[in-house]
């Protein structure tokens, strides 16, 4: 393509309705119950979050891919404002009647991550579950600015996604490693904490992080 062409083309924001459409038939060919991430418990590595305080109720809280919804309604237990959001309309229909029975406060929305459908700094908490994992390669910036937008000043990023070192061929496509994931979000954020998790349950491997907006922009290189 002519480069003077190409400048003029509009980049594509949100997924594609090729990648939204795979997300609904998931749902609707499958009962949440029977999809391999879904769990009963929540994450190990939010509660981990919790009871060493990175994050702390009250505060506004999104979960982006939430599924079913097993770590927004931990986490409206705790005492946040909890909201989750994932592109399957299926997914927010399960983790919608799954609050109805709890009578849980948590609330369940439809969005994409790449266009979060949120006002710039609406949350204190934002935590992603394996989302980021299932992302193209080349959108994954995109995604880390999405974030950045949407977090409070002294808000707190919690992520883990499925470590490279799983070779089975189940499981999302690309497994970043840590020095990837580093390359899409430092930029706009700080690294407070990582770690390389196993499943109790085995055969799983994952890497978990804790992130801070940056207060001011990140130093160039020396």
């Amino acid at each position: 393509m002519n480069p003077d062409i190409r400048a003029k083309v509009k980049k594509r924001k949100g997924s594609s309705s090729e990648e939204k459409e795979s997300w609904k038939r998931t749902y609707a060919k499958h009962d949440y119950q029977e999809l391999p991430w879904f769990s009963v418990e929540p994450s190990e590595w939010l509660q981990e979050a919790v009871r060493s305080g990175w994050i702390r109720p009250p505060g506004r809280s999104l979960d982006i891919g939430c599924g079913a919804g097993t770590n927004v309604l931990w986490l409206a237990k705790q005492g946040f404002e909890a909201t989750g959001m994932d592109i399957a309309p299926g997914a927010v229909e399960a983790a919608s009647g799954r609050a109805r029975s709890e009578a849980s406060a948590a609330k369940f929305v439809t969005g994409d991550a790449l266009d979060l459908p949120f006002d710039d700094r609406s949350f204190n908490v934002v935590t992603d579950f394996g989302c980021f994992h299932t992302l193209p390669i080349d959108r994954r910036i995109d995604y880390a600015k999405e974030v950045a937008r949407i977090l409070a000043p002294q808000g707190t990023f919690i992520m883990t996604w499925m470590a490279r070192e799983v070779d089975r061929e189940e499981g999302p496509p690309h497994r970043p490693s840590l020095l990837e994931v580093t390359q899409a979000f430092e930029e706009r954020f700080l690294f407070r904490r990582s770690a390389f998790l196993t499943s109790r349950q085995g055969g799983s491997a994952f890497y978990g992080a804790c992130l801070s907006l940056r207060e001011r922009p990140q130093p160039p290189p020396r």
